[in-house]
């Protein structure tokens, strides 16, 4: 025993056995780690992925998610891990969710995060307005968000004579929706009929407005163009901006704000223009 002891001493007295042992020791530290993360990389994982193409804002259900293995390796970013989490949510409203596609984190919300980005472009002051509209008066759907449009006026005066011009200038379209409230524009496989327009305008602009509206009696039409559009030569403008506003306001001076109709009150049906003037059929109301 104490041969033995005497032996290990001397053996570990050594300098180069004890640096031998320790480069093996560390290679099979190295080996064994290596095997590790090798291992690791190449495992199979099971993650949620989507059956099919999910739009924006979709309620997300069990019938659209299956599970698959994929190698660790493959996954990067935050993702869900369990389908569980991710039924009853909805998908981002600025992304769609690629058929094959595994559910990052920043792809599905819950249906209070759903923001309305019309409201978020509401400049302070300012009135948001719900237009309704159809493929017509919006021509063949051509105002879009981020388009600027100018609402003409068109009514009958005192004499029974006509009063044509530009009503409201370079108003920014914000949203357009079908009549379900879905974007019109939104990315997505459906196709979407226009129902309302969404715009802001300046509180004064949105009282005047009401007060248009209050003048069933001029037969009063409010007409959405796109600030690009050009009327032919053939329409003639009778009036004004300013004109138009003075006639509304002598019309409604007396009459109390809490008798204006709200915008939205009553869509009556669309009524026939002349197709030449590029303000083609359009709903007289606002909503």
């Amino acid at each position: 025993m104490n041969n033995l002891k005497a032996s290990m001493k001397k053996f570990m007295g050594n300098k180069n056995t004890v640096t031998i042992l320790g480069v093996i020791i560390c290679l099979i530290i190295l080996y064994i780690g290596y095997n590790y993360r090798i291992n690791k990389e190449v495992e199979l994982v099971s993650v949620p992925y989507a059956i099919e193409t999910i739009q924006p804002r979709t309620y997300i259900t069990k019938d659209m998610i299956g599970e698959m293995q994929v190698p660790r390796s493959f996954l990067v970013g935050e993702y869900y891990t369990n389908k569980d989490n991710i039924i009853g949510k909805y998908s981002n409203y600025n992304t769609t969710i690629a058929a094959g596609s595994l559910f990052y984190v920043d792809l599905v919300i819950d249906k209070g995060e759903l923001p309305d980005s019309a409201f978020q472009d509401v400049p302070e002051g300012s009135t948001l307005i719900n237009y309704p509209v159809n493929m017509d008066s919006t021509y063949a759907n051509s105002m879009s968000p981020g388009s600027y449009i100018n609402i003409y006026y068109k009514s009958l005066n005192d004499d029974g004579e006509l009063m044509f011009g530009k009503f409201i200038s370079n108003i920014k379209v914000l949203d357009v929706k079908d009549s379900s409230g879905q974007h019109v524009f939104e990315s997505t496989t459906d196709v979407r009929t226009p129902a309302y327009m969404l715009f802001a305008v300046p509180e004064k602009t949105h009282l005047l407005l009401r007060k248009a509206l209050y003048l069933e009696d001029y037969d009063i039409e409010l007409l959405l163009v796109p600030n690009t559009a050009t009327l032919p030569s053939d329409i003639k403008v009778t009036v004004s901006s300013s004109d138009i506003e003075e006639f509304i306001e002598s019309k409604t001076k007396l009459v109390s704000v809490d008798d204006l109709p709200e915008i939205g009150d009553q869509v009556t049906e669309d009524t026939s223009t002349d197709k030449d003037t590029n303000t083609d059929n359009n709903t007289t109301n606002n909503e």
